[in-house]
């Protein structure tokens, strides 16, 4: 007599499932990057980076001799780069990302005027409502100063 075997398949792969949530979990990393503190963070990076570069010419000129004496050299200048700069530079990203923020509400308040300037002189109606918030605004001035 025969009987018939009947496995289970699964209709989810676990490489791809796992593959899904790592991506899942990087995606949701990378948003606690966004703001200052991820571009203070890649300022940071960029600086260290630079000035390892920099103390590594310096380094290369050095004997064979004083190999370790330059790699220790070198990981000084690193860690002390972090240490002392990551306060200073995440001032300056705050303080460059408000500065752009203010520029693009600046930039988008004037495209916003020339609009409307560009269609007051078109419409005579839009012209004295401007005419009228002007002079509204030049009394207000005026009694203020008194």
């Amino acid at each position: 007599m025969s009987s018939f075997v009947h496995t289970p398949h699964s209709f989810h792969h676990a490489g791809v499932a796992r593959a899904e949530k790592a991506a899942e979990t990087l995606r949701d990393a990378s948003r606690q990057f966004d703001g200052p503190r991820g571009t203070a963070t890649l300022l940071l990076a960029a600086v260290v980076a630079a000035l390892v570069v920099a103390a590594n010419q310096v380094i290369d000129t050095w004997s064979d001799g004083h190999l370790l004496a330059a790699w220790i050299g070198l990981w000084t200048v690193a860690f002390a780069a972090l240490a002392l700069l990551a306060t200073p530079i995440r001032r300056a990203s705050v303080g460059l990302r408000a500065g752009l923020a203010s520029w693009k509400r600046a930039r988008h308040a004037a495209a916003e005027d020339r609009k409307l300037w560009s269609l007051a002189l078109t419409d005579a109606r839009v012209m004295a409502d401007i005419s009228r918030a002007m002079s509204r605004d030049a009394a207000r001035d005026v009694r203020g100063y008194f």
